[in-house]
């Protein structure tokens, strides 16, 4: 058999629906995932279909630390290990879990561990903050001098014979269109 692996981003509040149309298919709970990204904490449900080998994962991304979530334990009582294990070491608050640590599920000498960042990822966070504001700035600036250019050409091309600002018109154009071009 042939397995394959599909990524569908999902919203927070389709969850309990997504997960009711997996069980209904009789696909196999395989796992649930979190992930501290940079804007915010995702979590990624995994399902398998046995009968076509698809692996199909369901990601909710941009939680906030402490956001209530809806347990998928009614329908995979399986997903208690992970819903626990995300609460204590996430932060993430799953409500209804069918079978619930109240946060002792592990023994930590820090609330969310894997929420805390040292100061160098949070420096190299910053940093990185600072080099996209500096690039969209240059970016904006550079679209604003060609525009700045644009109008002193056209102010030329007033001044010339029709036939041949019409023909540098056209160059122009073509010249701008596979500049785009080549930046997609």
């Amino acid at each position: 058999m042939k397995y394959t692996t599909q990524f569908t981003t999902i919203p927070a509040d389709s969850l309990s629906e997504t997960v009711a149309a997996c069980k209904q298919r009789q696909w196999r709970y395989v796992q649930t995932l979190a992930v501290n990204g940079e804007e915010g904490i995702d979590l990624i449900y995994s399902f398998m279909d046995m009968a076509t080998g698809l692996l199909e994962n369901y990601k909710v991304e941009k939680l906030a630390k402490g956001i209530h979530m809806p347990s998928i334990t009614g329908d995979f009582l399986e997903a208690f290990v992970w819903e626990n294990e995300i609460h204590d070491l996430f932060g993430i608050n799953f409500d209804g879990i069918a079978i619930d640590f109240h946060g002792a599920f592990y023994a930590l000498a820090t609330p969310e561990p894997m929420t805390v960042i040292s100061p160098a990822q949070k420096a190299a966070r910053e940093k990185a903050a600072k080099v996209a504001a500096a690039k969209a700035a240059k970016e904006a600036k550079a679209k604003e001098g060609q525009g700045a250019a644009a109008d002193d050409m056209e102010a030329k091309l007033a001044g010339m014979d029709p036939e041949k600002a019409a023909k540098v018109r056209a160059a122009m154009e073509a010249k701008a269109a596979k500049a785009e071009k080549e930046e997609k």
